[in-house]
């Protein structure tokens, strides 16, 4: 985005939380090593002595310091390669104030992704195509943030906990009397 809109330099600062994993896995290790190594890249190509454009927090945060900073987000993006329900992307939506919202970009291979409509919906492996919805999401109207977080809040209201579980168990018998029908 930075590439191909270089106006933006200096304006915008993209904050990249990661929590410690709770193991030594190696996988992991390489993955932080991996990301450090492009944090640093970007930085070192794009800063100037006033501003960098990512500041990499790698250490864990209490749930209401999370919250303060996805209220403070005027974008935030969740873009995982595969994912599960991911609970980001819903304490991101949940944490916005009506008045002003944050845009959410979701990676269409997270699980929230189905439920998740209203958000901005990337490919994170088309790199260009996240980089220009980001920059859409940054430039989105403040009549259509808002739209599109009240739509999402609803869902939360719409999709919780026993919302899921009849839809599970419902899923589960239409499963099992398949499966005894054959």
């Amino acid at each position: 985005m930075l590439e191909h809109h270089s106006h933006l330099r200096g304006k915008v600062t993209y904050v990249q939380i990661s929590s410690p994993p709770r193991t030594r896995v190696p996988e992991y290790i390489q993955e932080k090593e991996h990301v450090e190594r492009l944090v640093g890249q970007i930085n070192g190509k794009f800063s100037d002595a006033n501003w960098v454009p990512i500041r990499y927090l790698y250490r864990s945060y209490p749930q209401n310091e999370l919250a303060g900073f996805y209220h403070d987000a005027d974008v935030g993006m969740v873009t995982p390669l595969r994912d599960g329900m991911n609970l980001v992307a819903k304490e991101f939506i949940a944490a916005q104030g009506q008045e002003n919202p944050g845009v959410l970009v979701l990676s269409q291979f997270s699980g929230a992704a189905s439920s998740m409509l209203d958000a901005v919906i990337v490919n994170p492996y088309d790199i260009d195509g996240t980089a220009e919805a980001t920059y859409r999401a940054l430039r989105m109207p403040l009549a259509e943030r808002q739209a599109r977080n009240r739509t999402l809040i609803q869902g939360f209201f719409e999709n919780d906990a026993s919302a899921w579980s009849a839809f599970f168990l419902n899923d589960l018998k239409l499963f099992s009397t398949r499966a005894y029908a054959t």
